[in-house]
């Protein structure tokens, strides 16, 4: 077993999602960092911060460039970030006069936090296609076996007799929601980080609305004040991530409990036994549960990694890094295999 199941060789299979991790693999994040250094000299020299052949020096650069990832390494080892290794690289394939305007008026977590929210687009673009593809699924189901009889279960306990659809709707109406949610929050979270070393862009002078407005113009975010130790919005991402692996989880623990007796529920390609070769075990919704437990604990996480210290907080920073991409992860993972599961539902009451 490697340290975590969704980047595993096998475990991936049933936890992973290979199109979100995508964009937490070393590539993307490189990828995306160099994307911000290009924008801002193009930005700057826009604004009239750097020299127009300065930025051109720099773009031309980076164009061909191409890190050395070893040193990158032993870099994050020294500093904490990879950010200054990178940049002084860059700086030495920019060359001399316009190495001086490479990263200008920028810091570390400028560039990093600015690589995570163009990374997290791609990724809300991802998962909100998910999150779709469930909801018509769940009509499917109302759609097919919504007015067939079942038995309400209220406390573990037969309460009273109702329809398909009362239960289905308890599935599908949270997902709903979220759609709404999502679109809602969007705004607040895919936003530059641009702040220089304190939050005060003191290099840029009175240029620095101005840069940073056209900095997120061509990186495509939306523009806003610095947030270097304002994490909520990523915590409200967070809190969002967990909703919607337990809204799954209700779903997956309800199919797996009508699994249980096989009287309300029908499933086709349930997973086999080594022991006992009658069963069909309802592997994706067991799935579903461990994810959305997994994500309500991952969540305390995001919340303690709101409390920075002063300006910037390294520790606060790096327990944002542990956590929130595999939170990501898993709800895509949550999100396909709820697909999936509803796919293999073949009768649903009675």
């Amino acid at each position: 077993m490697t340290v975590s199941p969704f980047d595993h060789p096998l475990l991936s299979g049933l936890l992973g999602d290979e199109e979100a991790a995508r964009h937490f693999s070393v590539e993307a994040d490189i990828a995306a960092m160099l994307a911000f250094e290009r924008a801002l000299a193009e930005a700057e020299a826009e604004c009239g911060a750097i020299p127009r052949d300065a930025a051109a020096a720099i773009v031309k650069a980076l164009a061909a460039f191409r890190p050395d990832t070893a040193k990158l390494r032993a870099g994050v080892s020294r500093d904490g970030v990879v950010v200054l290794e990178l940049v002084r690289q860059i700086k030495a394939a920019v060359g001399v006069p316009h190495d001086a305007y490479v990263h200008f008026g920028a810091t570390s977590q400028d560039v990093i936090d600015t690589s995570l929210v163009l990374r997290l687009r791609e990724t809300v673009e991802h998962v909100g296609l998910l999150l779709s593809e469930n909801v018509v699924r769940l009509a499917g189901l109302a759609e097919d076996f919504g007015g067939r009889a079942m038995m309400a279960v209220t406390r573990m306990q037969p309460a009273i007799p109702i329809v398909a659809t009362d239960r289905i709707a308890s599935w599908r109406a949270p997902l709903q929601r979220h759609q709404e949610r999502l679109k809602e929050f969007s705004g607040r979270l895919l936003a530059v980080q641009f702040g220089g070393a304190a939050g005060t862009l003191e290099k840029l002078g009175d240029k620095a609305a101005a840069v940073r407005a056209a900095l997120a113009a061509k990186l495509g975010l939306a523009d806003a004040p610095q947030w270097h130790s304002q994490r909520d919005v990523l915590a409200e991402f967070a809190g969002w991530l967990s909703l919607v692996t337990g809204s799954l989880g209700k779903f997956g623990q309800d199919v797996a409990l009508m699994a249980l007796t096989g009287t309300d529920i029908k499933l086709t390609g349930g997973g086999g036994s080594s022991a006992m070769p009658h069963k069909q075990n309802p592997v994706k919704a067991e799935a579903l549960v461990a994810l959305a437990r997994f994500n309500a604990i991952q969540l305390s996480g995001m919340h303690r990694a709101l409390v920075h210290e002063q300006e910037r907080s390294g520790s606060a920073w790096t327990l944002e890094w542990l956590i929130l991409p595999q939170m990501v992860v898993a709800t895509a993972a949550a999100l396909r295999l709820a697909a999936e599961l509803a796919a293999q539902v073949e009768s649903l009451g009675h």
